[in-house]
């Protein structure tokens, strides 16, 4: 519950502080801020798929993994080069259904939500990394997701 208390501070505060301001679109002109309730659920473990039992950013990862995105998800997470990924990859390691679920939520199909996921990730899990490794311990232990959700949304 910590985690997602901080994650909605983090997104409040980098709504305050732009409101008024243009948001920068991600991938074909979508509003990152739009995909907040999606980033959310899928780092809190609610995204539904295999890996969603463990939750967090470690359940993500080891879906991901398991999705066969092994060597580019630990490229996100060491220090370097981030290898891209297609949203059609996601969308395979994922599940068709997850990303439909979560698109819909965002007005979008599963496919549109993939790729601009694809685009996100890659990001947004290097800089929950910034020590080359994933975190260990709770919610306090690791980078204040709500301040990285709000960077990436800026």
């Amino acid at each position: 519950m910590d985690l997602l208390k901080s994650v909605l501070g983090g997104l409040a505060a980098a709504a305050q502080g732009n409101a008024g301001q243009a948001q920068a679109p991600a991938a074909g002109g979508v509003d990152l801020a739009a995909l907040a309730p999606v980033l959310m659920e899928l780092l809190a473990g609610k995204g539904g798929g295999a890996g969603a039992a463990g939750g967090g950013l470690g359940g993500l990862v080891e879906q991901l993994t398991q999705g066969g995105l092994g060597d580019a998800v630990q490229s996100w997470i060491a220090r370097g080069q981030n290898m891209p990924v297609s949203g059609n990859q996601l969308e395979s390691a994922l599940g068709s259904d997850v990303l439909g679920r979560l698109g819909g939520q965002v007005g979008m199909n599963g496919g549109q939500l993939g790729d601009v996921l694809a685009q996100a990730l890659p990001g947004l899990i290097d800089r929950m990394t910034p020590d080359g490794q994933l975190p260990q311990g709770g919610a306090g232990q690791g980078p204040d997701l709500g301040a990285l959700l709000g960077q990436l949304l800026r």
